[in-house]
């Protein structure tokens, strides 16, 4: 078994397709609008086939998004390097999403940095 899709919903629709696009090497599809509805949607590919699904339908709510607590917290990228974790970060720090830690080594080994991304989710980049 495997997983699918994962889902998002996002208030800029345009900005989070661009984000995963410019930063991730993420393939859009053409998109999908139901007009009845004005649900909109886009399916990003991945290199390795992994897909995120980013929809957008009107009068979403938007909590605080706090990191402790339960359900999904953050996407992770796997880069292939250590370096690539580094420029990416600093790439993503230098276009305005804040730095939350690292790039460091955690206390299981992993190289990763964790950054505050589109409308604020979290994306960990590691190698």
């Amino acid at each position: 078994m495997k997983i699918e899709h994962i889902a998002l919903y996002v208030h800029d629709l345009e900005g989070a397709k661009d984000f995963f696009c410019r930063y991730f090497g993420a393939k859009a599809n053409d998109g999908y609008h139901n007009r009845r509805t004005d649900f909109r949607s886009y399916f990003l590919t991945f290199d390795d086939g992994t897909r995120l699904e980013i929809m957008h339908k009107p009068a979403l709510e938007d909590p605080e998004k706090i990191p402790n607590r339960t359900g999904y917290i953050h996407l992770a990228f796997s880069t292939g390097s250590r370096e690539t974790v580094d420029s990416l970060t600093i790439q993503l720090a230098t276009d305005g999403y804040p730095t939350l830690s690292g790039p460091r080594t955690t206390g299981d080994g992993y190289y990763e940095s964790c950054v505050l991304g589109f409308e604020g989710n979290l994306i960990e980049i590691t190698v």
